[in-house]
């Protein structure tokens, strides 16, 4: 995967705000490239140093083999919750997940700027690399 690629995604969850959540398709969709499975997979290798726990499956479900920790992030980030959260933080039995239709991220106007800027990015980088080199000249 081009590194390229990976910090657009990334770029566009440093932006997800606290209490909120997103869905892998909608970082795709948002960036304008790739889909679902490109971004789980930018997410599992290089989403460490982003909030990781605010991008998640379509069904709500937290990122597999990091429910724990995701859950104590989104408790005390006052992320939307359905299910038995509070007996899976006690006993790690219960079935929870975010309740992404509350939690979905609604991007302001100066996100929208922003993730503009990330994709434009991205995409003259992308066409560049794959000019052929007479048509790289600047």
């Amino acid at each position: 995967m081009r590194m390229e690629y990976v910090e657009a995604v990334l770029d566009v969850v440093a932006l997800i705000p606290a209490g909120t959540a997103v869905a892998y398709g909608d970082v795709a969709e948002l960036l304008g490239s790739g889909g679902a499975r490109q971004i789980g997979a930018v997410m599992s290798h290089h989403g460490s140093a982003v909030p990781w726990w605010r991008v998640l499956k379509a069904s709500g479900d937290a990122p597999p083999g990091h429910e724990r920790e995701a859950l104590a992030l989104y408790v005390l980030e006052g992320t939307p919750l359905l299910g038995n959260y509070a007996e899976y933080l006690r006993t790690g039995e219960g079935r929870w997940r975010v309740d992404l239709m509350a939690a979905r991220w609604a991007p302001s106007d100066g996100d929208f700027d922003r993730i503009d800027a990330v994709a434009e990015r991205l995409e003259r980088t992308l066409r560049k690399l794959s000019a052929p080199d007479d048509e790289m000249t600047v």
